[in-house]
């Protein structure tokens, strides 16, 4: 048969890059913190793609450790296949250095670092584990590229993690999946709310009033504050001078979408930082 002219059909944009789109059109003073968001997001696609389906434990186990106040994923139990680990380190690097987020020395410490195993194997253990970075480190930007560096590998953990768990027990601030700390919330009434987590993107159910970093419940030192559409918020504390933002869920059109509510938020950070609040 001859050859045929068709075009290839292209894949079909994500909601998540269709919504960046669009923010960019309505924020174009956002337009270069898009265009990096954009970039990050395709290369999570291609690796997650890639990332091998990890084996864990049981329910029963993992229930359990929910129940005991563990975390869920062990280092062991995330299903890193290391050359890929070094490819999506480097490739992030190479992504925040364009967009001027880490400078030319620490990019290229970091390239070195990534390189070899024998480097990068405990830098992620100890990341992971939470122990501080040390001062001498060779790469003092690795704290800022990892969790984004490590997310395919992370995010896919936590697809086979969550089947069949009950997070209704987990009473800690910190994710039930990897520990990590969260960096966004979505309200979803006036008495719940979930908290996303920074490392994992895994969700968990936290009372929708009081501060995840002090446990600070006293509504009089916990002000918000809203954006214009009010479609987001910032919940801040005047005890710890700490704050986390949150997408409003009632009545919304479309879900949260963290990739896309974080930089669309980047205006409420500015105002938090005016008022004296660290993220």
């Amino acid at each position: 048969m001859p050859p045929t002219d068709r075009p290839v059909p292209s894949r079909p944009e994500t909601r998540e890059v269709s919504e960046l789109r669009a923010l960019r059109v309505r924020q174009p003073e956002l337009a270069p913190a898009v265009d990096m968001q954009l970039e990050l997001v395709e290369l999570l696609r291609r690796l997650q793609a890639r990332v091998s389906t990890p084996t864990l434990p049981p329910v029963k186990e993992r229930q359990r450790r929910i129940g005991e106040g563990q975390r869920v994923l062990d280092f062991a139990d995330l299903p890193l296949d290391w050359p890929e680990v070094r490819l999506s380190a480097r490739q992030t690097a190479d992504i925040l250095h364009r967009y001027d987020l880490i400078d030319r020395a620490d990019h290229a410490s970091l390239v070195v670092l990534v390189r070899e195993d024998a480097d990068l194997m405990p830098a992620v253990r100890r990341w992971y584990s939470g122990e501080p970075a040390n001062d001498g480190s060779p790469a003092p930007m690795l704290d800022e590229l990892l969790p984004l560096a490590m997310r395919p590998f992370l995010a896919r953990a936590v697809d086979v993690a969550q089947r069949g768990l009950d997070l209704s027990g987990w009473k800690r601030p910190s994710c039930p999946f990897c520990a990590g700390p969260p960096d966004f919330a979505v309200c979803l009434n006036d008495d719940e709310r979930l908290l996303i987590c920074s490392r994992c993107s895994g969700r968990w159910p936290w009372d929708a009033v009081g501060c995840v970093w002090c446990l600070e419940t006293r509504a009089a030192r916990l002000p918000t504050f809203l954006s214009t559409d009010r479609r987001y918020r910032v919940c801040a504390c005047d005890s710890c001078r700490k704050y986390l933002k949150a997408y409003n869920a009632r009545g919304a059109a479309r879900p949260v979408l963290p990739v896309v509510d974080l930089i669309a938020t980047l205006p409420l950070d500015a105002a938090a930082a005016q008022r004296g609040y660290e993220g």
